[in-house]
């Protein structure tokens, strides 16, 4: 475990609780980092869905690290690779389930880049026949696509190519799988946030945004 202290002499595990004490309080410190997504309105959420939109109004079920997911996201791989061939100009497993140990969704998240992805003539039907489905559609938010696969959870996330949310994503990833503190702080608050009732899915990933701002922000600072 790599273990930091920062300038006050806490730790990350303590400097993260702190901040996992202020978004259960509320605090809006943390609202104005670029890596901070805006919460979605229903009306935004209900926009963005391509077909229907059914609410959830319930928690969110977690499950304990699986070692298979690594397999299976090797096997959508490969289908979406054979599905656009040289359009894929990089595939990624990111989110909860790459993270050795981290509960998550019991949903393979992936990150695909491809030379614009406003433009979906150019892969949306090669991926439809390999059984993934348009389901979300953001043109304000870097033109961001999203799939889900029909015979296995799955979650594929489009981006153009170089988007800096694919560098985030990424970034993220990383720093759990080699900092266990803030693993434990981002369990800590998946946990407590997956216990509550929430109408959209969508609401519960909104919420734990301030937690990753705050882990990214001391990735970024690791980087310097």
């Amino acid at each position: 475990m790599k273990l930091f202290i920062g300038k006050d002499g806490r730790s990350e595990l303590e400097i993260g609780r702190y901040w996992l004490s202020k978004l259960r309080e509320g605090d809006d410190r943390l609202a104005n980092s670029p890596d901070l997504k805006l919460p979605m309105s229903d009306d935004q959420i209900i926009a963005a869905t391509v077909g229907e939109r059914r609410p959830l109004n319930g928690t969110i079920y977690l499950a304990p690290y699986n070692p298979d997911w690594p397999l299976l996201y090797a096997q959508l791989k490969n289908r979406i690779n054979d599905a656009l061939d040289n359009d894929m100009l990089l595939l990624e497993h990111v989110g909860s389930t790459s993270v050795p140990g981290l509960s998550a969704k019991p949903i393979i998240d992936m990150v695909l880049a491809v030379a614009d992805s406003s433009n979906e003539a150019a892969y949306a039907n090669p991926l439809q026949k390999s059984g993934f489905e348009l389901r979300i559609r953001e043109p304000n938010w870097y033109e961001h696509r999203l799939f889900r696969y029909s015979d296995t959870a799955a979650n594929l996330h489009v981006f153009s190519d170089g988007c800096e949310e694919i560098e985030r994503m990424l970034l993220f990833r990383d720093w759990l799988r080699t900092h266990d503190d803030d693993k434990l702080i981002y369990e800590e608050t998946k946990r407590e946030l997956a216990a509550r009732t929430w109408k959209y899915t969508q609401n519960y990933a909104d919420a734990k945004s301030k937690v990753v701002q705050e882990i990214l922000a001391r990735a970024r600072r690791n980087q310097i």
